[in-house]
């Protein structure tokens, strides 16, 4: 149940599933066990969410690889008006949906409505790509015979989602994998499982008023990810896994997926570089930069993580940096006016403070921020937004993800230093720059090492492109024409 002071609006909080989804019905877990899902911004707990067992996630496994025949012998057409009616309902509950996401993961509301949107967009676009699964005849070169080349989907899936967008993330993922043919276990995080589970309750109605397999999209939320997902990943009847997190439990996943040799999709960690050059639009750098670093308060995968700035123009962009981030307002995401949520919990915290003393311990200077807000008026895992200069490229700061709202400036001289400092980390998920050269543009597509980049812009993640990293930053795309072929195979017939 909700307490009386949840953020969670009373009509919604009524009817919001919180149990275990299997096989097509709600179900309390094997035992009864729960756990709480908080208010980041006031530390309150919002609802007590069942907590899956190994148990109860091999009976999800199983009551996905029952729906599976009957899921991938639907037409694709009806998949395709599956999915659209999802879209729409989705939209039709913008505000119910925003203001769960704004609840557990504490961004401001008007974010939530845009990662709705987002989420949703997934959605529609692989409703559309659900007959457009293309298959090849030809001859073969010898004249011998023909060949035909086919694709199946690839059998039942286990999605791991990550908390700070538990919308679009479930969405990614278990859009393309329905439009392919396939069945979904999904863990959403323990931090932000109530979105995902809301989504998955549309989807099921969706599918029940039509007639078809209820056991297509399977929730376990769990307090114990590990003792979950390792045994998943051993049944043979599991033949896919897509994760979204930190490259740590990434690879641990990839280990124990190697046994049943799963097809895999890997979402890791990033750090992402933010070039600014001399000949930059120096304001619409600053106002990319915003954009790119402060989206969920810096807690995004994407985030802008290191700023490496030319020296020439180092000053006057880090002076409007801390200008445009002093006008933030941070607060609890529901309140009017906030702009800067809280972060997920109180070790987040303490993380991006030890990082911004380690900057500074080094040399950097403060030039906003760099601490946390007035607890006696915040009283939730806050921290104010922080520009740091002068910062050395082996600060913390620099070297690893701050998922926080922290933006270190590292200067450069030459375009060549600028290459080296950007591709200078084992990470590859995104890179930004601001450059009005159209050919150091073409240079940089070529030599940057990241599986996407963003011109003179600070927001790359649209669900018709691909999207995904390089190096220890993942494997595989979502998005675009390529997500929907993570979850099918290729079968050739020779003829």
């Amino acid at each position: 149940m909700a307490p009386t002071t949840s953020p969670v609006p009373p009509t919604l909080a009524a009817h919001l599933p919180t149990e275990l989804l299997i096989g097509g019905h709600w179900r309390p877990a094997t035992g009864g066990g729960t756990f709480a899902v908080e208010d980041p911004a006031t530390g309150a707990e919002l609802f007590d969410v069942a907590s899956a067992t190994p148990e109860d996630g091999a009976d999800a496994l199983a009551a996905a690889h029952e729906a599976w025949p009957a899921w991938r012998a639907v037409a694709p057409r009806v998949r395709a008006e599956v999915l659209r009616s999802v879209f729409e309902t989705v939209m039709a509950r913008i505000d119910d949906f925003a203001a769960l996401i704004t609840a557990e993961g504490g961004k401001p509301l008007a974010e939530s409505r845009a990662e709705t949107i987002y989420g949703a967009e997934y959605v529609r676009w692989y409703s559309e790509q659900a007959v457009r699964i293309n298959g090849m005849v030809r001859t073969a070169p010898s004249g011998a015979n023909r060949q035909i080349v086919m694709h199946r989907p690839v059998g039942p899936a286990l999605l791991v989602t990550p908390w700070n967008f538990p919308l679009a993330m479930a969405t990614r993922k278990i859009a393309p994998a329905l439009a392919a043919g396939c069945t979904v276990v999904i863990k959403p995080a323990g931090f932000t499982p109530l979105t995902t589970m809301l989504f998955a309750e549309v989807v099921r109605a969706e599918l029940e008023s039509r007639g078809l397999p209820t056991g297509v999209v399977n929730v376990v939320p769990t307090g114990s990810s590990g003792r979950l997902v390792g045994p998943l990943l051993s049944d043979p009847r599991l033949r896919k896994l897509s994760f979204t997190g930190s490259t740590e439990v990434g690879q641990v996943l990839l280990k124990g997926a190697a046994d049943g040799v799963l097809r895999t999709s890997m979402e890791l960690g990033g750090n992402a570089p933010f070039l600014v050059f001399e000949d930059a639009d120096i304001p619409a750098a600053v106002q990319g930069a915003v954009a790119a670093k402060m989206r969920n308060a810096g807690q995004t995968c994407v985030a802008a993580n290191r700023f490496l700035v030319h020296e020439s123009v180092a000053e006057e962009f880090s002076r409007g940096l801390a200008e445009a981030f002093g006008s933030l307002v941070v607060g609890a995401g529901s309140a009017p006016g906030t702009t800067v949520g809280p972060l997920i919990e109180a070790a987040a915290v303490d993380s991006v403070e030890a990082m911004v003393a380690d900057a500074v311990d080094g040399g950097a200077r403060v030039l906003v921020g760099g601490d946390r807000p007035d607890r006696a008026t915040h009283s939730g895992h806050f921290y104010n937004p922080t520009v740091l200069t002068g910062v050395s490229p082996d600060a913390r700061a620099v070297q690893e993800e701050i998922f926080g709202p922290v933006a270190p400036v590292v200067t450069f001289g030459s375009e060549a230093e600028a290459l080296a400092l950007a591709n200078g980390t084992p990470f590859g998920l995104v890179a930004y720059a601001y450059t009005r050269d159209v050919d150091r543009a073409f240079r940089l597509a070529e030599q940057v090492e990241a599986g996407m980049l963003g011109i003179n812009r600070g927001m790359v993640s649209d669900a018709s492109a691909p999207f995904g990293g390089v190096k220890m930053s993942g494997l595989g795309r979502e998005g675009g024409e390529a997500g929907i072929e993570e979850y099918l195979e290729s079968i050739y017939v020779a003829l």
